[in-house]
């Protein structure tokens, strides 16, 4: 691709991540409020917010539903769970605004979207997050919050401090801009610059190699990535990294250039120790702190 700047070690050295003082607290180092989960995919929002932690937030709290919220937080007791009202359909109820403006007062970042099923539910929480004053923390939308990018939120999107990080796959995508997969296919820059320009954001597309777009039109790729991480709770880990990096200070398009290749070499090196394919989401995260090291 070449108008696209390579996301490569070269490039990653000349944009390091900033670096904690030694006596920095939790706080400092960025909180994270991570929103997602739903009856049928308890687990999802985890990824997320394990991933944030990896990469080095000092804080995560995940607000999902009810039903979900206590095996949760026993599961991974570095985190805080809030219990959100449920739906009949097992997703987050529509009328979480108060708790969700609440928590988003005392955050960084915000990630929407992870193990969330349905577009209906997400839309109303993209809407409040994109109304509410309180709000303001740059956001990342990824899964069912991608697909309640309807036009009419556009402009709500654009007035945004931060451009809003956006993280879809192909079909997402193809959801976002109402075409086929196939048309994206054929030009996936030109679609991942369009995204970027509708909706006034930072677009990741994901694939084999991985295209992000600024909304000014510039475009990076990392060509990386293999088969393995098309896998379920890939994506999950991929918008963790973006809000653990953002919070602890990474400007919001480095952060998302250095989460693509940090999920990528993961997925590198899940690959070369256990084979091309059937490595796990999970089994990325534990590589993210020695590739930051690396580098």
């Amino acid at each position: 691709m070449p108008d696209a700047i390579a996301l490569d070690s070269d490039w990653l050295r000349d944009h390091p991540l900033p670096q904690p003082a030694n006596d920095a607290d939790k706080n400092e180092r960025g909180r994270v409020l991570a929103i997602g989960g739903s009856r049928s995919v308890p687990g999802g929002i985890r990824l997320t917010a394990e991933a944030a932690l990896r990469a080095g937030a000092g804080k995560v709290r995940v607000a999902t539903v009810e039903s979900a919220a206590i095996a949760l937080g026993v599961a991974m007791p570095e985190i805080a769970v809030f219990g959100l009202p449920e739906g009949d359909d097992g997703e987050i109820g529509a009328d979480c605004g108060i708790r969700l403006g609440e928590l988003a007062e005392h955050t960084d970042v915000i990630v929407l979207g992870p193990a969330i099923s349905g577009t209906e539910p997400a839309g109303a929480i993209v809407d409040h997050l994109l109304d509410a004053k309180s709000c303001a923390a740059p956001l990342i939308l990824d899964a069912a919050a991608l697909m309640a990018l309807a036009p009419a939120r556009i402009g709500a999107l654009e007035a945004r401090d931060h451009p809003v990080i956006l993280t879809p796959h192909i079909g997402e995508m193809a959801g976002m801009l109402e075409c086929e997969a196939d048309a994206i296919e054929r030009d996936r820059a030109a679609a991942t610059r369009k995204a970027a320009d509708l909706f006034g954001a930072t677009c990741v597309l994901k694939g084999s190699t991985t295209l992000v777009a600024t909304r000014e039109g510039e475009l990076y790729a990392y060509a990386g990535g293999g088969v393995g991480l098309a896998t379920g709770g890939s994506g999950d880990v991929l918008a963790g990294i973006v809000a653990g990096l953002v919070a602890r200070g990474t400007e919001p398009l480095a952060a998302t250039c250095w989460a693509v290749w940090l999920h990528g070499e993961a997925g590198r090196r899940c690959a070369e120790s256990q084979g091309p394919l059937g490595f796990l989401a999970r089994e990325l995260l534990a590589h993210v702190p020695g590739l930051m090291r690396a580098l």
